[in-house]
Order: C-alpha cells, then structure tokens, then sequence
C-alpha cells in the first residue's frame, strides 16, 4: 500500500460543550485545535453539538409534540383559504 494514499489515523478528543463531555478515539478528521487529555498528552480536538450525553434520546428527556393539534390548525387554516378562493 502507499503511504501517500491513506488518511492519517490518530487519537482525537471529540467534545460535546453543551454537557461538558469529551471521549478519546481513533479518526481520520482534520482540526486546528488541540486538547491536553487526561493522560497529559496533547490531541487534537473536534467539537460536538450533541453526543450522547446530550441527545435527547439517550438522556430521556424527551419532547413529544402534539403533532394531532398542528394538523387540526393546519386543516383550519387551509379550509379557510379554500373557502376565501370560491
């Protein structure tokens, strides 16, 4: 294989500022900034939006819309126009 040809593969510090989590991995991603992690080392550093620790699927803080009164709105909003039209 050559050289010249592959991503370099290397640790990098993903970190989600909105819960104040980061975890070390394994990527191919390219950034400018740098972290120093817990071991002392420095990587470089990709930050997130939403993780895990954030996403509300896994914190089960989730949101259920009332999608059943949007689309009576809607069908409202919509009758009347067509009415208006006639």
């Amino acid at each position: 294989m050559k050289k010249e040809g592959h991503p370099e593969y290397r640790f990098v510090v993903f970190k989600d500022a909105s819960a104040d989590f980061a975890f070390l991995t394994r990527s191919t991603v390219r950034t400018k900034e740098t972290i120093i992690w817990e071991d002392g080392k420095e990587y470089p550093l990709v930050k997130l939006e939403i993780s895990s620790a954030s996403h509300p699927f896994f914190t089960g803080k989730q949101k259920f819309v009332d999608t059943a009164r949007r689309v009576d709105k809607f069908m409202a909003r919509y009758n009347k126009k067509a009415k208006e039209k006639k």
